[in-house]
């Protein structure tokens, strides 16, 4: 029920979306090109009472011209089934022969390069380099590693309250572009699955300063 609610929420948003004119004029000197903002995952997710990701993102973006914008957004997260497992159309997720003996710990900066395309699509390339803590079934670190993961993203800029917020719902493929050797036990059930997961949504809010 929560996954159909979750792209249900992504259809309405995009349909309304389509009648905003969003897209910043290349010659306007006047929008505001600093911006802070977030993921609702930072809330929605960290509400799942079974595999909590105590997830946390803070983003903050600049706007190199109308069309143009570069962010940086620290997060940290963790997980304890594959990054592979797809979370909303895998029945594999959460079933307890695919649990890691543990859980991993992750902590990485995200840097994003976005461009408008038409009025308020985008596309945008998110490079992420993280690094890996290994925990076992008693909270105790086993090893360190380090992952490359990537984003490829369409999705669409809604502005919001006179320009001062905006929404961004959108449709990635993820991919883990490197990662060191995960820990017995932890590779074992990471190599049955996929570096590419799609699609994957995202909803990501922001305040323009």
């Amino acid at each position: 029920m929560q996954k159909k609610k979750i792209f249900l929420l992504m259809a309405l948003l995009g349909a309304f979306s389509l009648k905003v004119q969003a897209q910043y004029d290349q010659t306007d000197s006047t929008y505001r090109r600093w911006f802070v903002g977030t993921s609702l995952f930072v809330f929605l997710g960290n509400l799942d009472q079974e595999n909590p990701p105590n997830f946390v993102q803070l983003d903050l973006g600049y706007r190199l011209t109308g069309k143009d914008i570069i962010r940086l957004s620290p997060k940290t997260w963790k997980y304890a089934w594959p990054n592979g497992i797809h979370p909303f159309l895998n029945d594999a997720y959460k079933k307890p022969e695919e649990k890691f003996p543990g859980y991993v710990r992750e902590f990485g900066v995200t840097a994003s390069y976005q461009r408008f395309l038409w009025k308020g699509l985008y596309a945008q390339l998110d490079v992420m380099p993280t690094w890996q803590l290994f925990m076992n079934e008693n909270k105790t670190k086993i090893n360190d590693g380090f992952q490359l993961f990537n984003s490829y993203r369409v999705g669409y800029h809604i502005k919001l309250f006179k320009d001062r917020f905006f929404f961004q719902p959108s449709i990635c493929m993820t991919h883990r572009a490197f990662h060191t050797q995960l820990p017995d036990g932890f590779k074992q059930l990471d190599d049955k699955w996929s570096k590419f997961v799609f699609p994957e949504p995202g909803l990501n809010i922001g305040f323009n300063f």
